[in-house]
């Protein structure tokens, strides 16, 4: 229940910085992707299921929001937290290696599907420029931006099994 609840609260908090960062601290006309940061983490920490709760939520949220269509980024989202849930079983939170790779590696594939289902289907087929201006930049951002989010989705997830333990 609690896990659940700091999730929502995570997940709403997410999308705030993601949404205003770009006005804080532009870079290139890109803002991390602190949605994917912490779908992969908890994918990665938690598993499978608990991955693709989390994407399923971060993108309804990003969805109703944002004024989209309704259930492209809940997919998108979900399909990351679901692949990255199977690393949970080599996760140790002590090697930050691991989450630095499936966090920039989830990007890559975030921005890749954007590009096919955004861009590719209307024609635009300037792959090396959207390479280039949007997807490198913001797979750099979202990496400076997990060295210093990382630890406190660590913590916050050791807080959460601490208190899961006492409570059995």
């Amino acid at each position: 229940m609690y896990r659940r609840i700091t999730m929502l609260f995570l997940i709403l908090i997410s999308y705030l910085l993601q949404s205003t960062m770009i006005r804080i601290l532009p870079l290139g006309g890109v803002s991390p992707n602190f949605l994917i940061i912490l779908t992969s983490s908890i994918g990665f920490m938690k598993g499978k299921k608990e991955g693709m709760f989390a994407g399923f939520v971060s993108g309804l949220v990003l969805d109703t929001l944002s004024g989209g269509l309704i259930g492209f980024y809940a997919l998108v989202y979900m399909i990351i937290g679901y692949l990255n849930g199977f690393f949970a079983s080599i996760f140790y939170p002590e090697d930050v290696k691991l989450p630095m790779v499936l966090i920039s590696s989830s990007e890559l594939v975030y921005c890749f599907i954007i590009y096919v289902f955004r861009f590719l289907i209307q024609g635009k087929l300037r792959f090396g420029y959207y390479f280039m201006h949007i997807i490198l930049p913001e797979i750099v951002y979202t990496i400076f931006v997990t060295i210093i989010i990382y630890k406190v989705i660590l913590n916050i997830n050791e807080w959460l099994e601490d208190l899961e333990r006492r409570r059995a």
